[in-house]
């Protein structure tokens, strides 16, 4: 059975959302140990003294019980253009800590900031996270995530951004994208204008 994994937003001290990592992670332990018990992360995760200021990403890698938790200093990459790339088969329902599919599909963005992963015909993530589309009104994520994120989820949840079908076709109807994860809501996400989509 593959690790599975929660990268966790620590920002001086404070862990984000993890309500939302905690209900992930039960329900991918539950389908995948049928009758395991809950795990509570506040009870789990204990924050160093070395950790207490600063911005980290709490790592956990975890399959029917927690295997691993540390702790790793977060470092903001910049997001200016995105590439398209195609594969039809691509199952990461769960959040594998084994990115290989996804690592050699980012080695094909040639000079491009991040992808965008394209699986029939419908636009899915990037490799570091959920996609938003922004038509001058409101924010879209595709309907068909790879991988339903945390913070996709609370946006939803609050009506924040709304879920719709997004093809390749359909991007033209949209002034720029956001790239959402752990560490990036829709208030400080990077923005990328479609013209930069190739």
């Amino acid at each position: 059975m593959y690790l599975l994994l929660e990268t966790i937003k620590l920002d001086h001290g404070q862990l984000f959302n993890l309500d939302y990592h905690s209900r992930r992670m039960n329900e991918a332990r539950q389908e995948l140990f049928p009758g395991s018990a809950p795990i509570e992360l506040e009870k789990e995760i204990q924050v160093p003294e070395s950790c207490s200021s600063g911005l980290y990403r709490c790592r956990l890698l975890y399959d029917e019980r927690i295997e691993k938790i540390e702790f790793i200093p977060q470092h903001v990459r910049s997001f200016n253009s995105l590439k398209l790339v195609t594969h039809d088969t691509i199952d990461y329902h769960f959040k594998y800590a084994d990115r290989t599919t996804l690592n050699e599909l980012f080695a094909q963005r040639e000079n491009a900031d991040e992808i965008i992963i394209v699986k029939n015909g419908e636009i899915t993530d990037c490799s570091i996270g959920n996609l938003v589309f922004s038509d001058g009104d409101k924010w879209y994520t595709p309907s068909h995530p790879l991988l339903c994120g945390t913070q996709r989820q609370k946006l939803l949840e609050n009506g924040e951004i709304f879920a719709r079908n997004i093809t390749t076709n359909d991007l033209e109807l949209y002034r720029e994208a956001g790239i959402i994860n752990a560490f990036f809501d829709i208030e400080n996400m990077p923005r990328i204008k479609i013209e930069n989509i190739f």
